[in-house]
């Protein structure tokens, strides 16, 4: 059996048996000549399988260890995929710190549809417990969380949920099949926004599912034929491209993360710095046990809100900017960007307030990147009067 590293490294270089293309070919066909009357190639129409898009999925199943993947136009696109399974009255356990795009989703579009959700801490299985209810169908858990890195037990709450006969889904953006492989740990669904460190480039927009059972495999499978929402050739080309260097990326996103956050630990105008590396985050035990390493991403709070805007203002190498897991360094600002969907006192309830900000760490240099952070928090201290 091959290291994660050489599956990474070989995504489609044998699948074209053909011409023994090492890259596999964009197919841009959406419609495949049947041989005659009930019979097919197994390529019929794009929407439900196309040649590039099939060997992206197959690739994602084998990396995550489950069943079958499914390769969606955006990581929102994957999500509403999986929520497609829920009917009226359902009801869906979510961790609190969530993404602002998901609990968007969840709370003005699925709730049209009689589907709720509640947020708890995912740790606490007395709170679950407590909101489980007949008509809960599932769980539905980050980790580490987006922004403040809240890490879940995923093992045992993918336990919990199999006894009470719900799903467990989780979202493993933030650590890739490299680093974290719920399924692994009893999870049922794993989802992506490929958009972020699978693809890696900044360059593509793409969401993955992977499914654990056969069962659960062919009802996804009739969601992401119906909804339609499938990814392109040419993405699923450019997102295989990204995802072949996956391992080195994220070693070294990691290295950079972690000597950053250390530095940014010391610093005296940074308040708290929220990483699972860090031996005092919460969670950390846990994430090494159920890991192998740590995501490039994490969030720090400056002390005084003022310097909020003159860091993200004079900072130069690193990009204020959304999205993360590129290769270019990025600096967000969740309160009016990521999470501005979330209301304001649930935000800062989980602490997603005005001092807060989230930084994914590219590729670069450490040093350069330190570098311009120094330089960043030093104009802000000299613009508000503290030098």
């Amino acid at each position: 059996m091959l290291k994660i590293e050489s599956e990474l490294a070989q995504i489609g270089s044998q699948k074209d048996t053909e011409t023994g293309a090492v890259s596999f070919p964009v197919y841009q066909a959406t419609a495949f000549r049947h041989p005659k009357l009930g019979q097919s190639t197994g390529f019929d129409y794009a929407r439900t399988k196309s040649p590039t898009r099939a060997v992206l999925e197959e690739a994602a199943a084998k990396l995550e260890s489950g069943d079958a993947g499914f390769a969606c136009s955006s990581g929102m696109a994957a999500l509403q995929t999986v929520f497609g399974l829920f009917h009226q009255g359902d009801h869906l356990i979510v961790s609190l710190d969530l993404y602002g795009g998901t609990y968007r989703l969840l709370e003005r579009i699925m709730s049209r549809y009689g589907v709720t959700a509640s947020y708890v801490d995912t740790n606490d299985i007395d709170a679950m417990s407590e909101l489980c209810t007949p008509n809960t169908k599932a769980v539905l858990i980050e980790t580490p969380t987006n922004p403040l890195m809240m890490i879940t037990d995923i093992e045992r709450v993918a336990s919990w949920a199999k006894s009470k006969r719900l799903l467990t889904i989780v979202d493993n953006t933030l650590l890739t099949p490299f680093f974290q492989r719920p399924i692994e740990l009893g999870a049922d669904v794993v989802v992506h926004s490929a958009t972020k460190y699978l693809g890696g480039h900044n360059d593509v927009l793409a969401g993955l599912i992977v499914t654990k059972g056969q069962e659960l495999s062919q009802e996804m499978a009739f969601l992401h034929n119906s909804i339609g929402a499938v990814l392109g050739p040419q993405d699923s080309w450019l997102l295989m491209r990204g995802m072949k260097t996956l391992a080195l990326r994220m070693e070294r996103h990691e290295y950079n993360a972690t000597k950053i956050a250390n530095y940014l630990l010391e610093h005296p105008s940074i308040e708290e710095v929220y990483y699972p590396a860090l031996p005092h985050h919460p969670g950390h035990e846990v994430q090494n046990r159920q890991s192998s390493g740590n995501t490039g991403i994490f969030s720090f709070r400056v002390k005084d809100a003022r310097y909020i805007e003159p860091i993200l203002r004079h900072i130069q190498l690193i990009a204020f900017a959304e999205s993360l897991g590129g290769v270019e360094s990025l600096m967000t600002y969740p309160a009016v960007q990521t999470h501005a969907d979330i209301p304001e006192e649930i935000r800062r309830a989980v602490g997603v307030d005005d001092k807060l900000l989230r930084f994914s760490v590219g590729i670069e240099h450490a040093d350069d990147l330190i570098a311009d952070l120094e330089q960043a928090l030093a104009a802000a201290k000299q613009e508000i009067g503290e030098v």
